[in-house]
């Protein structure tokens, strides 16, 4: 999965998507530093341990890097920057009943408007997924030649690529 680049000082505004979410009973907010556990346990429960873990470094910023979504008072969505590495957009994870409805795009404008006013004229967006998503919303592009990028040698998980031999 590779990584991708978006230019953020030609951003589309988040406004109207975050005022239609909300006519919708559905709101994007900053998380605040009292609701960390329940966010993290939250990501972990529906993600896994990988993205709780980045989404908790992200409490550990000032302000805090990541952005949930609510409806009725109980997170459907989240979105997390400056987590795995400085300019780094993701983890992004929205509840599978509540997809299609501009969640996951409102979550990630919303980041990347606050990485633009940190100063970033950049962001790389790590290891895709979906890279259709990403081009189409922000005119995300890959970078070449990068996956596994920083993802590489993670605990737990062996590369596919490499024999699994005794050190001699």
């Amino acid at each position: 999965m590779p990584d991708m680049l978006v230019k953020l000082y030609d951003l589309p505004e988040v406004a109207p998507l975050v005022k239609r979410l909300a006519d919708q009973a559905i709101v994007i907010r900053r998380a605040m530093a009292y609701e960390k556990h329940s966010v993290v346990d939250w990501v972990g429960n529906s993600f896994g341990d990988g993205w709780a873990s980045e989404c908790d470094v992200a409490f550990s910023n000032h302000p805090v890097s990541c952005y949930i979504a609510t409806e009725a008072g109980a997170i459907i969505g989240f979105a997390c920057h400056d987590s795995t590495c400085r300019n780094f957009f993701g983890p992004i994870g929205v509840t599978e009943k509540k997809r299609g409805f501009g969640i996951g795009k409102a979550l990630f404008l919303s980041c990347l408007h606050a990485m633009a006013a940190h100063g970033y004229a950049y962001a790389i967006i790590g290891g895709v997924g979906p890279t259709a998503f990403y081009a189409t919303a922000v005119g995300a592009v890959p970078i070449e030649g990068s996956s596994p990028g920083v993802y590489r040698d993670q605990l737990g998980k062996r590369d596919a690529n490499k024999p699994s031999e005794a050190i001699q």
